[in-house]
């Protein structure tokens, strides 16, 4: 049996204390790293979530620096299932989170809202309908 490894969203942000303020009022995740150009969050089931500065990103890599975000959202999107889904939701809006769509079935039977943070990455929480 293989070992399941957790999986790491990285999010280039331009404003890493910005979006570090944003993560911790909306969702209150504890940080596992805390480096100047990195900050990444310890999520529920193992997951991490790096934010990098956008120019350390590319210092780091090799890349260029991420283009701005495209009509207000990036190509990133951070998906996350949560029970209290209205709370969660209230917590994002009042972190500054901006109202991509409302809360609305989805095809793949879940229940869904998006949304995009400071820095347009999206964020799409939701869960499960019954049956």
């Amino acid at each position: 049996m293989s070992e399941v490894r957790p999986v790491t969203t990285i999010l280039a942000v331009r404003d890493l204390r910005r979006s570090v303020a944003f993560y911790r009022a909306a969702f209150g995740w504890p940080v596992r790293i805390e480096v100047p150009v990195l900050v990444e969050f310890e999520l529920p089931g193992g997951t991490g979530l790096s934010l990098y500065q956008r120019e350390g990103f590319a210092r780091n890599t090799g890349t260029e620096p991420a283009l701005p975000p495209a009509q207000g959202t990036t190509g990133t999107e951070l998906y996350l299932h949560c029970d209290e889904l209205e709370a969660l939701i209230e917590r994002i809006r009042a972190a500054g989170g901006q109202v991509l769509t409302p809360l609305a079935p989805r095809s793949w039977g879940d229940e869904a809202a998006y949304f995009a943070d400071p820095d347009g990455n999206v964020i799409a929480v939701g869960r499960p309908l019954p049956g």
